[in-house]
């Protein structure tokens, strides 16, 4: 999406060889989530950080309060003020008795603990920070219509495509909207 609009993308990846470099794409390889210095070598020229941190295993992680962590020290070296950060919804205020925050507790459980170590990061880092509440993500095209706000309701069934949360994070990018917020995204 950001591509599209033409600016220039830096993807911190993992794992080498997950895109495809272009003129418009830089890949960097990040495999140590607490490897500052190679975040902070990726960031000269950049205005905005979008973190979408998860942890993909099954079992205790740290990967999103660590990488985090390394984030916000990086940026901070680098003179980059806005941070975008994907979360869940169903963590800190929000893990309440819903029947959503439930399922999502009783699957992912350490995936949310560590969603709910990384925000209080974000919100102490003194950045210029939103912090998107997801709930499930889905793999179909763009519809481009969909709904956010602070307080939409998340239900059981609420999900949200890959491609129109590429779109709002874009837009967000952009435009400001939800500085120092938690917006909700649903379709």
């Amino acid at each position: 999406m950001a591509l599209q609009r033409g600016h220039h993308v830096v993807a911190l990846v993992r794992r080498a060889g997950t895109f495809e470099p272009s003129e418009s794409l830089s890949e960097v390889t990040w495999p140590e989530v607490t490897d500052v210095s190679a975040l902070t070598r990726a960031l000269p020229g950049t205005s905005v950080v979008i973190s979408a941190l998860g942890g993909a295993d099954k079992g205790p992680t740290t990967v999103c309060a660590e990488g985090i962590r390394s984030a916000i020290t990086a940026m901070k070296e680098a003179g980059v003020a806005r941070l975008i950060a994907l979360s869940a919804h169903g963590v800190l205020e929000t893990h309440d008795k819903s029947l959503y925050s439930r399922a999502v507790w009783a699957n992912v459980a350490e995936r949310m603990r560590d969603k709910e170590a990384m925000e209080p990061l974000i919100t102490a880092s003194g950045l210029n920070w939103t912090i998107v509440r997801l709930p499930k993500l889905s793999d179909h095209d763009a519809i481009g219509k969909y709904r956010v706000g602070t307080d939409l309701p998340i239900r059981l069934w609420s999900s949200i495509g890959r491609a129109d949360l590429a779109a709002f994070l874009v837009d967000e990018a952009e435009t400001p909207r939800y500085a120092h917020a938690y917006p909700r995204i649903i379709r």
